[in-house]
C-alpha cells in the first residue's frame, strides 16, 4: 500500500500532476502570481541582508562593517529583549537579558555608535522592532538628520507589526487598540516625512516559528495585513499612498515546493485583498516581501547539516520571488552566529545568485503542473482561515478571542508529536543519529555587558540637558493624551537624549500594559 504524502499543511500530494496550468498572465501584471516586476532578478538581484545585532552598539558596529565588507547589501538590526519591550538596561527586569538576543539600545547615543562610519543615505536598514518601533525609528531619523541625509530619500523598513506579537511572539507592551494607534501614527508621519520608508513589515516569520503550518502563516499574516489596511483607512489615509510602503516578512521552511507555492499565492491573494479595499494603483496592490530561512528548522545535532537546510530554503525563497533575503548561520541552534557561520550564510546567497542560473529567467517554475496546483490549494486553504477571521471581526478580534493563538499551538503540538513518533523525519535528530563532539567556537555574550550599558546611561543623564528632556517628555505626554500624531514629539525627546525607557514609560502611564 502506497504511503500517503502530504505537505506540512496537510495538503495531499498526488503521484503525478497532469492538468495544464490555467494561469495566463505575465510577471509584473495583476495579480502578480509570477512576480511583482517584469524582469525580476534579470534587472538586479534581491537585497542580501544578514540579521545582526548583539552585545553593545560598539560590538555590533564591528559586525556591520564586517558584513558590508563581505558584500551584504543592507543591514538588518536585531535588538535585545529589554529594548524590544521598552526597558533601559538599568531596569531590574533587564537583568540577564542585556545584549543577549540583539544589541542593547538605551538612547540616541547608542544609535550613533551602532552606525558609526556608516552613512544612512547609502544603505537600506531593516529594524526588527515592534512595540518600541516609533522610538527606534525616531532615533534613526535623528541620526540621519545629524548626518545631513535627505529624509525624502531615506530607505529602509521598521517591522512595527504588533498583531503578530499578541498572536505568536509576546514582545508587546500596550493593549491592542493604542498599539494600533502608534502604528498608524508611523504610517501617517512617514507618508509625509519619509516617503521611501517601509512603515511596516507584516510578519509571518514569527507565526511560523511559533509552530504554524505554511497555510496558517499565509492566512494569519495576510489577515493581519488586512487589519492594518482597515486601521489606516479609518484614520483617513489613502490606501493608494500608504499601501505602497507596506512590506511583508515571511519564513521559509524545508518543504521546498510548498514554500515556493506559498509565496506565489501570497502575491495573488494580497493583490485581490487590496483591490477589494479600494486600491487602484498597481504599486499599492503589489506584495513586496523579505524572507528569512527557518530558525526553528535548525538543529543543534549535526549542525553542519544546517548549511544544506538553509541552502534549499534560500533557493525556495528566490524561486518564489523574494525581494530581500536573510540566510541563517549553521550554528544558530546553539548560539548567536559566529563570523565564520555568517560568512557561509552570505556566500550561500551569492552562490545562488551568481552560479546556479536560477536568476536568468522570471518565475522559472511557472507552468509546473505541481507548483500551479499547489499554489491554488494553498490559496484556497488560507482563505478558509481568513473568512473565519473576517467573521469574527478581523485579526484584532480573533486575537482577543485567542483563536489565532490556539490554532498555532495546535499545529505546533501536532508537529512535535510527529517528530517524537518518528512519523516526521529530522535527519540527525530522530534518524541517522551519530555520536558527536560539541561544536567549537560557540559565540556567547557575557553578562558584564549590562554593567557597561548602565555606566553609559549614568554618564548620559549627567551630561544631557535634563530640563529639555523633561519638557520634551511632557510635550509627548500632552500630545498622546490629545490624540495628536506622536512621532514629532518622540523625535524631539530622543534628540534631547531621552532614553528609550523614559519615552516608553510615557505610553505605559497613559495606555497601561497588556
Amino acid at each position: 500500500m502506497a504511503v500517503k504524502r502530504i505537505t506540512t499543511s496537510g495538503i495531499e500530494i498526488t503521484e503525478v500532476y497532469t492538468e495544464p496550468s490555467k494561469i495566463n498572465e505575465l510577471p509584473g501584471e495583476f495579480p502578480y502570481t509570477r512576480g511583482i516586476q517584469k524582469d525580476m532578478y534579470r534587472g538586479k538581484p534581491w537585497t542580501m541582508r544578514q540579521y545582526a545585532g548583539f552585545s553593545t552598539a560598539e560590538e555590533s558596529n564591528k559586525r556591520y562593517h564586517y558584513l558590508l565588507g563581505q558584500g551584504t547589501m543592507g543591514l538588518s538590526v536585531a535588538f535585545d529583549l529589554p529594548t524590544q519591550i521598552g526597558y533601559d538596561s538599568d531596569h531590574d527586569l533587564a537583568e540577564g537579558e542585556v545584549g543577549k538576543v540583539g544589541v542593547a539600545i538605551d538612547s540616541l547615543k547608542d544609535i550613533e555608535v551602532l552606525f558609526d562610519g556608516i552613512q544612512l543615505k547609502d544603505i537600506t536598514t531593516s529594524m526588527t522592532i515592534n512595540a518600541t518601533a516609533p522610538i527606534l525609528l525616531a532615533m534613526y531619523i535623528a541620526l540621519a538628520k545629524k548626518q545631513g541625509a535627505d529624509l525624502n530619500q531615506l530607505s529602509g523598513t521598521v517591522q512595527n507589526d504588533i498583531l503578530k506579537e499578541y498572536a505568536a511572539r509576546g514582545t508587546y507592551i500596550y493593549p491592542p487598540a493604542p498599539s494600533m494607534r502608534l502604528i498608524t501614527d508611523v504610517f501617517e508621519y512617514c507618508s509625509k516625512e519619509l516617503p521611501k520608508w517601509n512603515t511596516i513589515s507584516i510578519s509571518g516569520y514569527h507565526i511560523r516559528e511559533a509552530g504554524s503550518t505554511a497555510v496558517q502563516e499565509l492566512a494569519f499574516t495576510l489577515a493581519n495585513g488586512k487589519a492594518y489596511l482597515v486601521a489606516a483607512q479609518s484614520k483617513g489615509l489613502d490606501i493608494n499612498v500608504f499601501a505602497k510602503r507596506l512590506s511583508f516578512f515571511f519564513n521559509c521552511h524545508n518543504n521546498f515546493f510548498e514554500e515556493i507555492a506559498k509565496f506565489r499565492a501570497a502575491r495573488r491573494m494580497w493583490a485581490n485583498i487590496t483591490k477589494q479595499l479600494g486600491a487602484t494603483d498597481p504599486g499599492a496592490q503589489k506584495l513586496r516581501f523579505h524572507t528569512q530561512t527557518g530558525g526553528s528548522t535548525l538543529t543543534a545535532q549535526q549542525p553542519l547539516n544546517n548549511i544544506v537546510r538553509v541552502s534549499t530554503q534560500a533557493l525556495a525563497a528566490v524561486l518564489g520571488g523574494t525581494q530581500s533575503l536573510h540566510t541563517n548561520g549553521y550554528d544558530e541552534a546553539l548560539s548567536l552566529p559566529t563570523e565564520a557561520a555568517v560568512a557561509v550564510a552570505l556566500r550561500t546567497q551569492q552562490i545562488i545568485a551568481f552560479e546556479t542560473g536560477v536568476t536568468d529567467t522570471v518565475d522559472p517554475l511557472a507552468g509546473s503542473y505541481f507548483v500551479e496546483a499547489l499554489t491554488n490549494e494553498l490559496e484556497a486553504a488560507a482563505y478558509i482561515y481568513i473568512n473565519k477571521i473576517d467573521a469574527m471581526g478581523g485579526s484584532v478580534k480573533a486575537i482577543e478571542q485567542d483563536y489565532i493563538q490556539q490554532e498555532i499551538a495546535a499545529s505546533a503540538y501536532q508537529y512535535q508529536t510527529e517528530v517524537e513518533s518518528g512519523e516526521r523525519v529530522l535527519v540527525g535528530v530522530n534518524k541517522y543519529k551519530q555520536p558527536e563532539l560539541p561544536l567549537k567556537n560557540v559565540f556567547k555574550v557575557d553578562d558584564s555587558i549590562r554593567v557597561h550599558q548602565i555606566e553609559k546611561i549614568k554618564v548620559l543623564k549627567a551630561r544631557r540637558d535634563n530640563i529639555a528632556v523633561a519638557n520634551s517628555l511632557q510635550g509627548l505626554k500632552r500630545a498622546t493624551e490629545e490624540g495628536k500624531n506622536v512621532m514629532p514629539f518622540i523625535l524631539t525627546a530622543v534628540e534631547n537624549y531621552a532614553t528609550l525607557g523614559e519615552v516608553a514609560n510615557i505610553f505605559r502611564d497613559i495606555f497601561g500594559e497588556y
